[in-house]
């Protein structure tokens, strides 16, 4: 890719920023090093941006109809199914990705953005009875300048999440690309000018957190959507709220629980929570890294995982940038340190089943890792992490004990549910404090359906038609 690629993007074009900071990436399969001109943006560059993407909002885009927003979005879907194969390689060279899975998954970017590319000459507004002396007309308007700032654990597909809707309604938008996985982002912005966007509607600020921090304090943007950590999430919270009360929404993930009831088909558990906590490598705030299994069934569940990921396991090492590979590594070594701390942390207090173990080979492979738990408040069933890369199967515990109800309203983002028995799946899923249930399947996401948390795993939905109310705000018309 050519050197543009490490730059901002600013008014549809690549361009160096004012400020001269620079950060390295690397390619977590070998850990060589991919740049180390990466640009860290300052806050002269942040104020351009928002200042380009504001003169974008009140200029052309402001005149564009919902179809002329459609046919942009169409036509930038059609590039990147087009392109699929070069971006899903800029998403993997810097972040371990597996291209065997982003071949799969940059199609279904496509998906998301043809989704909302329909939505954009079917956004209504509604006329309210006149019984009371008012005629009253209730528009729904673009909020302005929006912001997105995406996840190293899958950029490109976080982009279109964000980015879809806020377009889709009328806003302009500008990215903040994660510093250790940008390039795929980079890549994908050079298709929007391709698609007809106009200059300055889609702008991109590299940067580590302090960009980010900075685009949440800026009294210039008017929505902010993040996702990442639930430490980082209440940090842009407090600045949207303290800058200009913008918007906020928030996708913070956690540890996802799987409950596996008695009656279950364990073929299918095993084989939805072993691909859920393998997929890639680990790094998703949706993994289904703690499981709950029936004391009768335990064992059997815990046997069958441990051999389908020993299977996975016997890979690692294998060339994330090869369609052979099924497994890659973290995204790089501070992560590595921080998997393997989690893993001692968890051989002091639990019964380690596989894994666990330190790679001998170059690059920053974690070999799939299961403890065995009998202790529900073992750390490593209650550890809260982005990427814990271990599965946490508690063995013992009945469904009438008093740590029962703990679980049923522990927040999440998703719970997984396993179980042949419908009137369960009814009762559990009415007292499950998550915004997603998986019911005998593993992680799934769809472009026409809401994807959020709840409580301190998320505010606000990404997805679906829910997603475009919150880059709108209502306007009430009254005439007498």
């Amino acid at each position: 890719m050519a050197s543009r690629s490490f730059l901002q993007q600013i008014e549809g074009k690549f361009v160096a920023p004012l400020s001269q900071r620079t950060s390295s990436i690397f390619n977590p399969k070998n850990n060589s090093l991919v740049t180390n001109k990466h640009p860290l943006c300052g806050q002269e560059d942040i104020d351009l941006a928002v200042e380009t993407a504001r003169a974008a909002f009140r200029g052309p885009w402001s005149s564009f109809s919902g179809a002329e927003r459609g046919e942009c979005l169409y036509h930038l879907a059609d590039l990147v199914d087009r392109n699929a194969e070069e971006a899903a390689y800029w998403e993997s060279v810097c972040s371990g990705r597996v291209v065997s899975q982003l071949s799969h998954e940059v199609p279904w970017i496509a998906r998301v953005i043809r989704y909302y590319a329909g939505w954009c000459d079917k956004l209504e507004g509604e006329s309210l009875t006149d019984d009371d002396g008012f005629f009253k007309i209730v528009k729904h308007e673009p909020l302005g300048v929006c912001t997105g700032i995406t996840p190293w654990n899958g950029p490109l597909m976080v982009l279109a999440l964000k980015a879809a809707p806020a377009l889709a309604t009328g806003n302009t938008f500008i990215l903040k690309p994660p510093e250790k996985s940008p390039l795929s982002s980079l890549y994908a912005g050079s298709l929007f000018e391709k698609a007809g966007f106009p200059a300055g509607v889609f702008n991109i600020i590299t940067g580590d957190g302090t960009a980010g921090a900075m685009l949440a304090n800026h009294m210039g943007i008017d929505k902010v959507s993040f996702t990442g950590s639930v430490l980082t999430g209440k940090k842009i919270q407090d600045a949207a709220t303290h800058s200009n009360m913008k918007r906020v929404t928030l996708e913070l993930g956690g540890k996802s629980p799987a409950l596996v009831f008695a009656d279950a088909d364990l073929e299918k558990a095993i084989a939805a929570l072993s691909q859920g906590f393998t997929q890639n490598a680990g790094q998703v705030c949706v993994s289904s890294s703690r499981v709950y299994a029936h004391e009768s069934i335990a064992d059997k569940l815990i046997d069958g995982i441990k051999a389908r990921v020993e299977e996975i396991g016997a890979t690692i090492g294998s060339d994330p940038q090869s369609m052979s590979t099924i497994f890659g590594p973290v995204v790089d070594r501070d992560q590595y340190e921080r998997v393997h701390q989690f893993i001692e942390e968890g051989k002091a207090s639990a019964e380690l089943v596989t894994g666990g173990y330190h790679y001998a080979g170059e690059g920053s492979y974690i070999p799939p890792t299961i403890f065995k738990i009998t202790d529900p408040d073992a750390s490593c069933i209650k550890k809260r992490s982005s990427a814990p890369f271990f599965l946490s199967v508690l063995s013992r515990l009945k469904t009438k004990s008093s740590k029962w109800r703990t679980i049923l309203n522990s927040a999440s983002q998703v719970t997984y549910v396993f179980t042949e028995d419908i009137s369960r799946v009814f009762r559990v899923t009415k007292h499950l404090q998550a915004g997603s249930i998986g019911v005998n399947a593993g992680v799934a996401l769809f472009p026409n359906a809401p994807f959020g948390g709840f409580k301190s795993s998320g505010v606000g939905k990404e997805l679906g038609k829910y997603a475009l109310d919150h880059y709108t705000n209502s306007k009430t018309i009254y005439v007498r």
